[in-house]
């Protein structure tokens, strides 16, 4: 998954750079020197007012004050695995005109160049070096360039590199003017957690900034954007500036819009905080069965698993209770529903879980997706439920080659089980409850690997549940991402961080109301969700799955997330009291275990 080294085309370029590089002492032969009419035009060369003018790819840069080559800061950027950590800055030029570039840098696989010449781009490389090494590369503009983008950067996986007195020497461009303030700001379509701003396009300008209560959310292209991730019947207010390569504009006048009320994702019913249990009601395992009507009250929502397809891409999904062979106390169907029922009179929302570790759904035609939809609608008719929990794992959901937007997929089981879920949600309304229980692997790891990546070769599961929660984020009632039998997983922190204690949970669910870069592309953010979309997926004891976290562990977590104490090494990048609270695999599970689980967090809670 991760890139050691550059690709094969790459490895022949040492030779080439002969010409350019000294042997002796290993530096390269000195930039020429500037014509008179020439100037350097790369604006903070030497990083000595940190990053600005400088924007790094997934967040991969920082200023540090040693190494430096000259002055008193330079650049230190860190790739990833698939993130070559960047860092450019987009240059007024003159057409039909020749530049050099020059750097002087220090590592591994160090690359300086330039694109959108307008002619041939250009790069230049050095594979290896501890000290000081200068790049130089020269190019010319095309008889309409009138603006090139310079860089520098490492290689996928590999460790920090190091750039400082970056210059770009040639005939200055003509001067490039900040853009008028947007003008026209208004709000259209509100939802009960986004609203729609539109305005008037600013002559010069390459793009927009979208302000909420002051603080930037958004960066576009078009004069038109939608906020996402509010609180529903809440007032807000926004402003947009223009920006282009000369800078920002001021912000514009502000507009205020109001949430629409509800809550979104058909929440209504559940409490402040609740708790999610999974209810193995087809099978029984290690933990023997439990009935419906010997659910304890602490469970909140309780999911019964599983629905199965009667193939992986059949969409067909029957659910039918554990056969009395392998649970001897099963009751009837009539004692099963009655059950439910019982259930919902206390307050109690039960969904049907589809799919789990064995239940594979690929929705690939449309014709699937249609009978997902009338299967579905079947059980949650017969048995009277309350909605749906997507519990889609393995290989249900996987993104195809050249799917890189989680903002507008293409692959098919993907845009299949959106349209089905949103048909289902418009048959039952406002009140059904729709939760989804992803690994982290199909979530988190999206902020390091989308897909099979620009490169191919990625697993193409890795954050393929993002384009799903996206596109549903409106119809969401809770989304519990399971913190378990995962691998480790990069936080926003830039650090891995492994399940089984207060830190892991920290920082995957910071992730989630925090939004994060997906693939480190800053220009494709996922929009954080609202806190009470949001609960924390456990394993209920050490039997149930790898990575148990003990409660006293799982307190801090709550604590650090919910009132900022307790929070360790990790900074969350907020508080949020309205945390919904936790999910567990399972019921069963914790009944096994003498209820630690419920007991322990219904008291948290308050309840």
């Amino acid at each position: 998954m991760e890139r050691t080294g550059p690709p094969a085309r790459f490895s022949g370029l040492l030779a080439a750079l002969s010409a350019a590089l000294l042997v002796a002492g290993g530096l390269a032969a000195s930039a020429p020197a500037a014509a008179a009419a020439d100037t350097d035009l790369a604006r903070n060369g030497g990083f000595e007012a940190g990053l600005d003018g400088w924007s790094c790819t997934g967040g991969s840069g920082a200023v540090v004050g040693t190494p430096t080559h000259g002055g008193t800061s330079a650049l230190k950027a860190t790739p990833a695995g698939s993130d070559n950590a960047e860092c450019s800055q987009t240059v007024t030029v003159k057409p039909d005109s020749t530049y050099t570039l020059s750097a002087w840098v220090q590592g591994s696989y160090v690359y300086l160049g330039a694109s959108g010449t307008g002619t041939t781009d250009v790069s230049t490389w050095t594979q290896s070096s501890p000290g000081w090494t200068q790049l130089t590369t020269t190019f010319k503009t095309g008889a309409a360039t009138t603006s090139v983008k310079i860089y520098t950067h490492g290689w996928y996986g590999t460790p920090t590199y190091y750039a400082d007195d970056l210059t770009l020497v040639g005939p200055g461009g003509d001067p490039v003017a900040i853009p008028a303030t947007p003008a026209g700001l208004r709000a259209g379509t509100t939802t009960s957690s986004s609203v729609a701003l539109s305005w008037t396009g600013s002559t010069g300008a390459a793009g927009y900034n979208v302000y909420r209560g002051g603080t930037k959310v958004l960066s576009v292209t078009g004069t038109s954007a939608t906020v996402t991730g509010l609180a529903a019947s809440t007032a807000y207010s926004f402003q947009v500036t223009a920006t282009n390569s000369a800078g920002e504009s001021a912000k514009s006048a502000t507009v205020t819009a109001t949430t629409a009320a509800g809550g979104g994702g058909g929440g209504s019913g559940l409490p402040t905080h609740a708790l999610v249990g999974y209810l193995h009601s087809s099978f029984a395992n290690g933990s023997g069965y439990t009935r419906m009507a010997d659910v304890p009250d602490s469970w909140d929502v309780i999911d019964l698993a599983f629905g199965e397809p009667t193939s992986v891409t059949s969409g067909d999904i029957r659910f039918s209770l554990c056969p009395v062979t392998e649970c001897p106390n099963v009751e009837s169907v009539a004692e099963f529903k009655a059950a439910i029922k019982a259930k919902q009179a206390a307050g109690k929302k039960v969904l049907i879980s589809i799919g789990g570790q064995n239940g594979q759904v690929q929705l690939s035609t449309t014709a699937a997706r249609d009978t997902f939809v009338s299967s579905v609608s079947k059980i949650i008719d017969d048995y009277g439920l309350d909605g749906l929990d997507i519990d889609f794992e393995g290989h249900s959901l996987s993104l195809n080659t050249g799917d890189t937007d989680f903002r507008n997929p293409t692959t098919p089981v993907v845009v299949n089980l959106i349209s089905a879920v949103k048909t289902l949600k418009a048959k039952y309304g406002d009140k059904f409850v729709l939760t989804m229980a992803p690994e982290t692997f199909f979530v988190q790891l999206g902020y390091q690997y989308y897909g099979s990546g620009p490169w191919g070769g990625q697993d193409p599961r890795a954050g393929a549940y993002l384009p799903v929660i996206h596109a549903l984020r409106d119809d969401l009632t809770l989304l519990h991402v399971q913190d378990y039998n995962s691998g480790s997983i990069m936080g926003l922190d830039n650090q891995y961080h492994s399940m089984g204690g207060a830190d892991f949970h920290i920082a995957m669910t910071d992730m989630l109301l925090t939004g994060f870069p997906v693939a480190g592309d800053t220009t494709k953010v996922f929009p954080a969700l609202r806190p009470d979309q949001v609960s924390i997926g456990l394993p209920a004891s050490t039997q149930a799955g790898n990575g148990y976290t003990s409660p006293s562990e799982v307190g801090k977590a709550l604590n650090c997330l919910t009132k900022k104490t307790d929070c360790g090494s990790y900074t969350t990048h907020g508080t949020w009291p309205g945390l919904r609270g936790l999910m567990t695999w399972s019921i069963n599970w914790d009944r096994f275990n003498n209820g630690e689980f419920s007991k322990n967090f219904d008291a948290y809670f308050g309840g």
